[in-house]
């Protein structure tokens, strides 16, 4: 029998998707992989509705349609705080995943190392590796995340031409400080490496923290490629629109790469999602308004029944600690959470490097009801759980 790719050997399914089917299967409450179980803005369904009539329903130009990048540029000036050119400087792609991936296809060359902060979404040592690069992970120290500058520069000193860079964090919800973004970028600057941003969660923050775009930092606007999508934004996970803002060489190269990867986003969608791109301010601060509360009512009710948790500076994962019940694996305490319990959750081994199998990942993007049906069930965790 002819062989089959080495670099892709090591691969597993993925473990949040994974347990997304394990939660359907017992019927749990999914507070493993991360989407909303309410609807988008109305405005969006409208107009998609509208679309579905009237078009377009063949390609668009492949690295976006011309409306779409027009009003992605207008929107990510506002909060980026700098010019973007909306024919040399965007490239849109089927989610952030594809583009992370072209990214990391950009600018990386078979041997390169790549830095990948840890923990981390587990698509960013995939994405290494399909690029046939080599991963040097930097650990986010617990409770508060913090990195040790000393360990990072010396993993650029070991020769990484990128630093993957996920700011607010999945899955430990940490927002990376200015000063923080200041390190790495004076560590990207001498070491003349580039920074890939995965800013999904760029909207949820909790106060008093704030969002700072790497790109917005001195001296980063030429070696930072921002990465994004409009998907937890305006919560249409499925419609599946990323995007890439970069320098116009990099925009120029990224294109060819995502045109033969996927050839283009979804016109008809993109088309829809105009609409959320030209919502003024009120949004996302309504958006936040909503998140804080769902943190709020979530965490409050894991304290009131004694699970010890993190407290997420942004996006909406918390990280719960499971030391507790004796659990050696922390997948098959996934598995029996969601087959006894009713809660799906995500071990937290598959977002470490290190060897950490004491924490698993919940969301909380749902709504009320469902989270105090979740909060219901965990009642029973201790009970159900020990061993």
């Amino acid at each position: 029998m002819r062989k089959l790719s080495a670099r892709t050997a090591a691969f597993t399914d993925s473990v949040i998707r994974r347990m997304t089917r394990i939660s359907m299967k017992y019927n749990a409450v999914n507070l493993s992989q991360g989407f909303p179980d309410f609807d988008p803005p109305r405005q969006l369904t409208d107009r998609l509705r509208e679309v579905a009539q009237e078009g377009p329903h063949q390609y668009a130009v492949t690295w976006g349609a011309q409306n779409f990048r027009e009003a992605l540029a207008a929107k990510q000036r506002r909060f980026m705080g700098m010019d973007i050119d909306p024919d040399t400087e965007i490239v849109v792609t089927c989610g952030s995943t594809e583009a992370m991936m072209a990214a990391m296809m950009t600018v990386t060359d078979p041997g390169d190392k790549v830095i990948v902060f840890s923990p981390f979404y587990e698509n960013y040592g995939a994405d290494t590796i399909l690029c046939g690069a080599e991963p040097v992970y930097v650990p986010l120290v617990p409770p508060a995340f913090d990195f040790d500058p000393e360990v990072l520069e010396d993993a650029f000193r070991q020769g990484a031409t990128a630093l993957v860079l996920c700011n607010p964090s999945n899955p430990c919800g940490k927002v990376f400080t200015r000063e923080e973004l200041l390190v790495i970028a004076g560590l990207a600057q001498k070491y003349d490496a580039w920074v890939i941003t995965d800013e999904v969660y760029e909207h949820i923050v909790y106060a008093p923290n704030t969002h700072v775009y790497c790109a917005s930092l001195p001296g980063m606007r030429e070696r930072t490629i921002s990465c994004s999508s409009l998907s937890k934004t305006y919560s249409i996970t499925g419609w599946r629109l990323g995007y890439i803002i970069a320098a116009p060489d990099v925009i120029d190269r990224a294109r060819k790469v995502h045109d033969f990867l996927t050839v283009g986003a979804a016109a008809p969608l993109m088309e829809a999602a105009v609409t959320g791109l030209t919502m003024g301010d009120d949004y996302y601060a309504a958006l936040q308004e909503s998140y804080t509360k769902k943190r709020d009512l979530f965490l409050k009710g894991l304290d009131s029944l004694g699970i010890a948790h993190t407290v997420p500076q942004g996006a909406y994962y918390i990280l719960l600690d499971i030391s507790e019940y004796g659990y050696e694996d922390d997948l098959l305490f996934c598995e029996q959470l969601a087959r006894k319990v009713g809660v799906g959750a995500v071990p937290g081994s598959s977002f470490f490097r290190e060897p950490v199998n004491h924490l698993i990942r919940l969301h909380f993007a749902k709504r009320e009801a469902t989270l105090n049906e979740a909060l219901n069930r965990l009642s029973d965790m201790k009970v159900k759980m020990s061993r």
